[in-house]
């Protein structure tokens, strides 16, 4: 390259800002001359799918004028011979914080908040923030901006994160003229989260209670726009709607909020574009249905330090797994068909970011994939693939120049220019040196220069003879060069030291050797280059993905690698428990086809069915826990306000969580999931059965009716919260009475309101504010909605049953209900049924009136009674449970099962397909190694649906696959840490076991 062309493009780019800025005054003199560059003889990759050799890239003013090969340079542009470099799009971050203000971390408060501490006319909810500019706190981080640069990027999407709903994004480039220049788009983005950030408010508390504000902001900005904005001013609803043509980010922390956050979007018509956690891999299946675009981290985990056995076997088996499986996320998308964008965002150090991509592309992400996820998607993603992702004429000169492919370890990126304006990363030599050259020193010849590594770094060795000589090097810009070694490895008089220049890819110069003689010394080129020192593995040596493990499902311990599925079966032999009027029958076979029960009787046969034997075994009908707690992410009590009806536990189903397999293992099928006990009204409740390896909706219980949570007592009206608790009402009983009447009041008018409107033909002026709380009372008192009731105190339960009878709904189960043996004439006479525990009592005060013979007694009054676990660990042995009624109480054999099998179903109104063994229903069966009611009966086989989920053989199999692959990746982790690999101590992870009472576990 011409030496004065260096310098008039050194003075071209002084700092000078443009034609773009004219709008803001100078003081002085200063440059304002056009900014034309020719850009010859490189390797350009246009876009990601195509590359030019010996091209030229022209750019004037900022923008692209031309790419292409065979271009004629135009007078007055000012060359650069790149010599075979490659020209690629600036990268595009759509993740990231880039220059904006930190986050506060919330201020600790001395009691519970329950408005918002925000001045003027703004969202209820602190956590709701639209109004929120990114583009009005951008202020240029020079450091920052310098960071990213390095790694290629030339334009971010930037956002503020704080809050559920974030506000708007803006996308800047990373020139470092004026924050007006750098900013393509104010407002490019909305962006959301299940995070509510520094929001010192209590609500939401919990996962679900995010979703349902999020749900609830989206119907009121709805109302808003319709014409609520004459009855209230609310800048958060107004700014909310302004936000909705833009695209529509959400940030997600793992795979299952992925479908979370998408099932929210379908309520509304909005696809969003996610950014996800890196799991996804875990859930390709359901996430590809989604449609979604994601953006995608790379941030990998590091290896555990797992010397220590004792530690080993607290690291879940899941962590081990996404340790191994992680980098193969972006080629499990890209396999997949599903869009992503890859981001720098969570990796702790940003340098890491080129080894993890190269990482990716080893385990078999495609280098154009991985190219189109850095440039055209990103660009699209956010709608300025006319501007950025691609070298096109018009579109900015936001480019990367390197000395190789973007992605060999061999790449060097030289100069990034934004917006036209030069970058440099590392010196873009002069001179590309590498090769094999024929050395002379003085009158020494016979020797090789060897010029390897990077071009931008060049290593350099001296062959002598059978010796190869390491040779300590510098190189300035100038082509200046400067050598040092010794003059054979045995020699320790010193080292041959020479200096010179390059021109023409000859070098040459004086030095002085070992024995201090002057000397000159010429390196002629003699052969082009090759690896002639050994380099580290590149990227295109791909990882052994065949010796990677398998995904799961669940990803987790006792996951298989193909979902289960049903077939016909026939058990032999078994003492079948019907449940109903033909009771128990010995030596009786039945028949599973098609995941239902076909046939009950003797000596049944269907070709191709696979027979189990079950003599000496009981079959019995699945249990069904009436109240549980499992499988539920992020919280079971929403507890911020007294009434929260509006939240779903159907939104944050767990099916990852263990406890589902245990149950299964203890012959339970079918589960109502709660929300806890910490107020009067919670939230509605998820009927789901217990599939081992199904995503969370294919748990639930298609077409079951909808069920809510109420609650009585200690825990509502936050008896033993401690003092600071005392500003939510209810404090009393009396207060919780008061809440009831007072909800079904409010639904009552609602429903009168909305059905008004709904019935006038012109449906003038502005309609009813859509309010989900409501909605779910109303339901309530049209029979759509049934209401789960946590209670222990006879007086209170007859409170309950008089708000009924006086509002007009009913009560369809008690939970606990420890005194229902003193109310359970009025039970009978309410038609409610009882779900109770078989003989705890003493563990709070209300409870001191409990006794094991409650269950005995309600049945006996004709109350359909059932036995709940309430609790994770009970949950797997509710057959035992149910056996104490039968020594509490004289209760029947064949009604103690009933109590946790049929009348479960009945209370949850399934029993049409499920808690008994009848043609027809649904094939949820357990084969029982001894009497069901035993405390040696263990469940051998329990299938749902037909589908054998939990096999006692199976699970020993799985147990020794288990602990094999533990120590396999034990290996793996430790040849990972003595291969240089980073590796960090495995953290103890507590797994979460929800109560009625637990509050907290919104997403942090």
């Amino acid at each position: 390259m011409n030496k004065k062309f260096l310098l008039l493009g050194g003075l071209l780019l002084l700092k000078v800002h443009l034609f773009a800025q004219v709008t803001f005054p100078r003081n002085g003199v200063y440059d304002q001359r056009s900014r034309m560059y020719a850009f010859t003889n490189a390797t350009l990759h246009t876009d990601y799918q195509t590359t030019l050799e010996k091209a030229t890239l022209l750019i004037k003013d900022g923008l692209i004028e031309a790419a292409g090969a065979n271009l004629q340079v135009p007078n007055g542009y000012v060359k650069v011979d790149l010599q075979g470099n490659h020209i690629y799009p600036g990268l595009i971050d759509l993740h990231t914080f880039y220059s904006m203000p930190e986050v506060p971390k919330p201020a600790p408060k001395n009691g519970p908040q329950m408005e918002s501490a925000k001045k003027g006319p703004y969202s209820w909810n602190q956590s709701i923030r639209p109004e929120t500019n990114a583009s009005e706190q951008y202020k240029l981080n020079a450091k920052e901006a310098e960071e990213m640069r390095s790694l290629g990027f030339g334009t971010v999407l930037s956002h503020i994160p704080d809050g559920i709903a974030r506000g708007s994004a803006t996308l800047i480039t990373l020139h470092e003229g004026l924050e007006n220049e750098a900013t393509l788009k104010q407002k490019a983005a909305a962006w959301y989260s299940f995070n509510k950030g520094s929001s010192t408010q209590d609500y939401p508390t919990s996962l679900m209670g995010a979703i349902a504000l999020l749900r609830q902001t989206y119907l009121d900005a709805d109302w808003y726009k319709k014409g609520g904005s004459a009855k209230e001013q609310n800048l958060s609803l107004e700014a909310f709607n302004q936000l909705q043509n833009l695209p529509q980010f959400f940030e997600v922390s793992d795979k299952l909020n992925v479908l979370r956050a998408d099932k929210l979007g379908d309520e509304f018509g909005i696809q969003y574009i996610i950014k996800g956690a890196g799991d996804e891999y875990q859930r390709i299946a359901e996430i590809k249905a989604t449609n979604a675009s994601l953006v995608i981290p790379v941030n990998f985990p590091n290896a555990l330090t797992v010397d220590d056995p004792q530690d080993v076997v607290m690291i879940p088996i899941a962590d081990m797994k996404h340790w191994e499986l992680a980098p193969a996320n972006p080629a499990a998308l890209a396999k997949a068909g599903i869009t992503f964008s890859l981001t720098s965002s969570g990796l702790k150090d940003k340098k890491d970011f080129w080894n993890n991509v190269r990482k990716a592309i080893q385990y078999g992400l495609p280098d154009n994939e991985a190219l189109k996820a850095l440039t055209y998607t990103p660009a699209h993603l956010i709608k300025a693939d006319n501007q950025l992702g691609s070298l096109k004429k018009g579109m900015l000169a936001n480019f990367i120049i390197t000395s190789d492919n973007l992605f060999s370890e061999q790449n060097t990126i030289y100069e990034n220019w934004v917006q036209g304006y030069k970058y440099v990363v590392n010196q873009l030599p002069v001179t590309d040196i590498r090769g094999v050259y024929d050395l002379r020193v003085g009158g020494q010849t016979g020797m090789k220069l060897l010029v390897s590594g990077k071009a931008g770094n060049p290593e350099f060795a001296v062959q002598a003879g059978k010796d190869t000589l390491k040779v300590k090097a510098t190189r300035s810009a100038s082509n200046l060069l400067t050598l040092a070694y010794s003059p054979d490895k045995k020699s320790k008089k010193g080292e041959n030291r020479l200096s010179g220049w390059i021109e023409d890819k000859t070098l040459k110069g004086e030095g002085i050797t070992a024995e201090g003689t002057p000397v000159k010394w010429v390196a002629t080129y003699s052969e082009a280059f090759k690896q002639a020192i050994p380099a580290k593995k590149d990227s295109a040596a791909k990882a052994d993905v065949a010796s990677l493990g398998k995904v799961t499902y669940p990803f987790n311990a006792f996951g298989v690698d193909t979902k289960l599925s049903a077939e016909n079966i026939i058990i032999k032999n078994a003492m079948v428990w019907t449940n109903e009027k033909e009771g128990k029958l010995d030596n009786t076979d039945v028949l599973i086809q098609n995941g239902k029960i076909a046939k009950v009787g003797k000596n049944l046969s269907l070709a191709g069915a696979r027979t189990i034997d079950g003599t000496g075994k009981h079959l019995t009908a699945g249990i069904i826990d009436e109240h549980s707690h499992i499988g539920i992410s992020n919280g079971v009590n929403e507890m911020a306000q007294a009434v929260t009806a509006e939240v779903r536990i159907g939104d944050v189903v767990n099916s990852e969580d263990i406890n589902i397999y245990r149950q299964l293992a203890g012959g339970v099928v079918a589960s109502q999931l709660l929300h806890g006990s910490a107020n009067p009204i919670g939230g509605q409740s998820a009927l789901i059965k217990l599939k081992w390896g199904a995503s969370p909706e294919e748990m639930k219980i298609p077409n079951a009716d909808g069920y809510i949570k109420f609650a009585l007592g200690e825990n509502v009206k936050q008896a033993n919260w401690g003092e600071a608790y005392g500003i939510r009402f209810p404090q009393t009983r009396m207060g919780v009475e008061q809440v009831f009447m007072d909800a079904f009041t409010r639904a009552k008018e609602y429903e009168q309101a909305m059905k008004a409107y709904n019935s006038s033909k012109n449906k003038i002026g502005t309609p009813p504010r859509r309010d989900l709380e409501l909605e779910a009372l109303v339901e309530i008192l049209n029979n759509k909605r049934f209401i789960t009731c946590h209670s222990y105190v006879q007086s209170e339960i007859n409170m309950l049953l008089h708000v009924a009878d006086s509002m007009g709904f009913k009560v369809n189960t008690f939970t606990h209900i420890l005194e229902g043996y003193k109310v359970a004439d009025k039970m009978k006479a309410h038609g409610v049924g009882g779900s109770t525990f078989s003989d705890w009592w003493a563990y709070k005060m209300e409870v001191q009136d409990a006794i094991p013979y409650n269950a005995a007694l309600m049945h006996k009054v004709g109350v359909t009674t059932a036995i709940n676990s309430d609790d994770a660990e009970m949950g797997r042995r509710l057959n035992q449970e149910a056996g104490k009624t039968v020594k509490y109480g004289g209760v029947s054999e064949e009604e103690a099962l009933k109590m946790v099998t049929l009348n479960p179903a009945k209370l949850l109104h399934l029993d049409n397909r499920m808690g008994s063994i009848k043609p027809g229903k649904d094939a949820d069966i357990v084969l029982w190694s001894d009497h069901p009611l035993s405390i040696y009966a263990r469940a051998e086989k329990t299938f749902v649906d037909g589908i054998l989920y939990y096999d006692l053989e199976r699970d020993i199999k799985l147990r020794e696959e288990l602990k094999a692959e533990r120590n396999r990746i034990v290996r793996k982790m430790m040849d990972a840490k003595n291969g240089g690999a980073a590796a960090e101590s495995p953290a103890l992870k507590k797994t979460q076991i929800w109560h009625c009472e637990d509050i907290g576990g919104i997403e942090e």
